[in-house]
């Protein structure tokens, strides 16, 4: 299976995720959103476990970070000022994991989650 990252012409280039994903393959794997559940109430911490969930649940399914084609990352009362946060987040995750995912991803502000300790949650899409 191959995914591949790519910016179009036309379209932006953000340092944190590509725009498209092209990917090639026989399985499709949908990963349920994700949050640190014991995790404090820290939006890093929390992001960076919330990632690292993601790739036990690929794991299982035979993935890795890699396959990713498209992440979904939901923040309770999102802001813009949380942006650095989130990222120290994501970074950690791919420095514990040895990783560099960057695919497609949207972020969404949500009023609230699960269970008011959860700041952020984050659902996959992969394909092997």
């Amino acid at each position: 299976m191959t995914v591949t990252l790519i910016n179009p012409d036309g379209l932006p280039v953000i340092d944190v995720y590509h725009q498209v994903a092209v990917a090639t393959g026989t399985k499709t794997i949908y990963v349920a959103g994700q949050v640190a559940w014991d995790a404090e109430p820290d939006l890093a911490r929390q992001t960076e476990q919330a990632y690292v969930n993601v790739h036990t649940a690929l794991k299982g399914a035979g993935a890795s970070l890699k396959n990713l084609v498209k992440v979904t990352v939901y923040v309770v009362e999102w802001t813009p000022d949380k942006m650095p946060e989130l990222l120290k987040g994501i970074e950690n995750a791919m420095a514990r994991l040895g990783e560099t995912a960057q695919p497609p991803a949207t972020l969404i502000g949500v009023a609230a989650l699960d269970v008011p300790e959860h700041l952020v949650e984050i659902e996959a899409t992969a394909v092997i």
